[in-house]
């Protein structure tokens, strides 16, 4: 059997030591909007499979909302927009506290509500992940917990039971045969609880939307972090677990 320490130091440390560096180049990055001039042409809603973008006008010219919270990152619209105003987003920080902080446009928009985090999470937190149908980002969720990202190193551990956890991360659309077995897990916790949702479909549905299972997404539950991708990177998620601790803005 090979010794540990000796496999270390020959090895190396392995943990990235730069947090929420930017994507590799074999990753798809999320959309996002520029102040580019838009045509108005429409090529971008239209090529969209979940509906996340729609276009209006002001005064000015016409006005695009990409709801990222909707978006697959599939790159249809960056593909297809001829005046740039999408755009390829290489970051990894993408979680938000809020639902409306998912909608973006190429116009400012109003401020969003200010959400509180309990300072008694900010040193340490048991997750219990709940995965409703959505195998790409239960991957994702693991391999934030590896040797590379170690989410650990920042006071996060998962765990087996909801009645050891103060937040429940949730991945999947959440259809209508799982929403009491999440509420169930969410009653079972002791306050004060967080809840995220990770990836696109738990947080609307996804592709998945609007369809006879009724799997939109968290619909009944308070949300402290959004985490959009379809699956988001491992970066993205532990961006969000740390968002939901008060860690990070």
């Amino acid at each position: 059997m090979q010794n540990p320490l000796l496999a270390i130091l020959k090895t190396g440390i392995q943990t990235q030591r730069q947090l929420f560096s930017e994507l590799p180049p074999e990753a798809t990055g999320l959309p996002s909007v520029t102040d580019a001039s838009c045509s108005g042409c429409g090529q971008c809603a239209r090529a969209c499979p979940t509906q996340a973008i729609t276009l209006g006008r002001d005064a000015q010219s016409s006005v695009v909302q990409l709801d990222r919270g909707r978006c697959l990152g599939c790159r249809a619209c960056i593909e297809c927009c001829p005046t740039r105003t999408l755009v390829e987003d290489r970051s990894t920080r993408t979680a938000v506290r809020t639902r409306e902080e998912c909608i973006i446009s190429n116009r400012p928009a109003p401020s969003a509500p200010i959400s509180t985090v309990s300072p008694i999470f900010r040193r340490s937190l048991h997750i219990r992940e709940v995965s409703t149908g959505d195998n790409a980002a239960d991957l994702e969720v693991i391999a934030s917990t590896n040797a590379m990202f170690d989410v650990a190193r920042f006071g996060v551990h998962f765990v087996a039971s909801p009645r050891f956890a103060d937040a429940l991360l949730v991945t999947g659309p959440v259809g209508r045969g799982m929403r009491e077995a999440l509420r169930r897990c969410y009653d079972a916790m002791a306050e004060p609880r967080l809840v995220i949702a990770a990836g696109t479909s738990a947080i609307s549905g996804g592709i998945h939307r609007g369809g006879y299972a009724e799997a939109n997404g968290i619909i009944d539950l308070p949300v402290a972090a959004y985490v959009p991708g379809d699956p988001p990177h491992p970066w993205s998620i532990i961006h969000g677990i740390l968002l939901a601790m008060g860690r990070t803005a």
